[in-house]
């Protein structure tokens, strides 16, 4: 019967009590490697000899601070022993395996249970996806209310975290197709992946596959929501110009007429001499202002 052994940030002596006794210095040195808490180091599954050493990255989205982290899972296995060990993101909490450990069953072997843990983690993946999709769909929703500049910033901050994501994903994937396709092993003849974990495996592989996809709809989605930007910032400066060439024009037949009569022939305008001439400046520029006015409201230009 296999035993699955969790450990949070373990120190090296309760490294050294846990490990298999064969396997103790080689993965101890791998297990105490410090963790880096970005997309580095990358995810893989490799042989050493008596045991297979593998690294697992988790993305974690942070909605309300709009954020990402990644939780580090380093696995040891062996024939009968499943060790993981999560180790905690600074000021964040760690990968919890429960979910995983309580859908073993009791006769689940050691590369079975490694398949629980990745499935685990694929499902993640999965919502992952689904949340960014979902913080996508906000910030297009708000493209109109929301000042372009705050806009701009959170896009380029999603599509980098989209970057980062892709790089723990696609060689998370990898890592599993390796399984798949029987390409780990150790050197002690005990076969680690029986035929149905392979087959079991692929299920992981596919729903990897999956998340991959939904991260390239997400950066479609981006790119149609930076367009959509852009075409709003345009639009917007065209309503500007728009409105500054209305006032442009309201004023120009006002100052036509001011300077009209301010010419220094005074004896030849017969406006100048009338008693009533100082309205009628004043009232044609009226006049004109608001048949301007009309015109340009039925434009719908103002």
């Amino acid at each position: 019967m296999a035993e699955w052994i969790d450990l949070i940030d373990p120190s090296p002596d309760e490294l050294r009590a846990q490990l298999p006794k064969e396997v103790q210095e080689t993965a101890l040195a791998l297990l105490l490697a410090p963790a880096q808490h970005t997309d580095e180091p990358r995810p893989t599954l490799q042989g050493h000899g008596d045991y297979i050493f593998g690294v697992f990255l988790v993305a974690v989205v942070v909605p309300k601070e709009d954020r990402v982290f990644y939780q580090q899972i380093d696995v040891v296995l062996t024939h009968d022993v499943l060790l993981s060990v999560s180790k905690t993101p600074p000021g964040e909490k760690p990968y919890d395996p429960r979910p995983a450990r309580e859908s073993c069953r009791p006769d689940d072997n050691a590369g079975m249970m490694l398949y629980r843990l990745v499935d685990d983690i694929a499902e993640r993946y999965l919502d992952l996806v689904d949340d960014l999709d979902g913080e996508i769909d906000e910030l297009e929703d708000g493209v109109e209310t929301a000042p372009p500049a705050e806009t701009r910033n959170r896009l380029g901050g999603i599509r980098h975290d989209l970057l980062h994501i892709r790089r723990t994903l696609a060689p998370t994937r990898d890592a599993v197709r390796r399984v798949v396709d029987n390409a780990v092993e150790v050197e002690t003849g005990q076969e680690v992946f029986p035929h149905e974990v392979e087959v079991a495996f692929n299920s992981v592989y596919d729903k990897l596959l999956r998340a991959f996809d939904g991260l390239e709809l997400s950066r479609d989605l981006i790119a149609s929501v930076r367009d959509y930007l852009q075409a709003k910032i345009a639009n917007d400066q065209k309503e500007v110009t728009k409105k500054l060439t209305v006032i442009a024009s309201m004023l120009l037949v006002p100052t036509f007429i001011v300077g009209l009569y301010g010419q220094n022939f005074c004896h030849h305008f017969p406006e100048l001499g009338w008693q009533w001439g100082y309205a009628w400046s004043w009232g044609l520029i009226i006049v004109t202002t608001l048949a301007q006015v009309f015109f340009f409201k039925r434009k719908g230009w103002i």
